[in-house]
């Protein structure tokens, strides 16, 4: 069971990065808000996610993400990418005392494909 989790979350990693440096042309990801004083909706939505995070909330930090996001908006699909590169690098343990899987991270990276349109025969 081990060596799946361990696949499973170098594939997340790789989905990650194949995204990034595809559809968003940077090497990595790592959302950063420009500016405090001028927030956006995806920085609003970023900073609740990491909020969310903080307390463990790993489930409904997801809803919030899919409740929120906007497919025609590649700053949301950042915030997307990092929500689900962040809490994949958890440990399972962490994960499950939380309600959540390795396999739901998964899941998720391929609904935020699907929403933008972002085929698996590109990777």
């Amino acid at each position: 069971m081990f060596y799946e989790q361990d696949w499973i979350m170098q594939q997340i990693q790789m989905l990650v990065q194949f995204i990034a440096r595809t559809v968003l042309k940077k090497d990595t990801i790592s959302y950063e808000i420009i500016d405090e004083a001028n927030l956006s909706q995806a920085d609003l939505l970023y900073k609740r996610l990491k909020s969310y995070i903080a307390e463990r909330r790993i489930c409904d930090a997801e809803n919030l993400l899919f409740e929120n996001i906007h497919e025609d908006n590649t700053e949301y699909l950042e915030v997307a990418l990092d929500f689900y590169q962040t809490i994949n690098q958890m440990t399972d343990d962490v994960l499950e005392a939380h309600n959540f899987s390795r396999q739901e991270i998964d899941d998720g990276m391929h609904e935020i494909m699907r929403k933008y349109h972002i085929s698996e025969l590109e990777i």
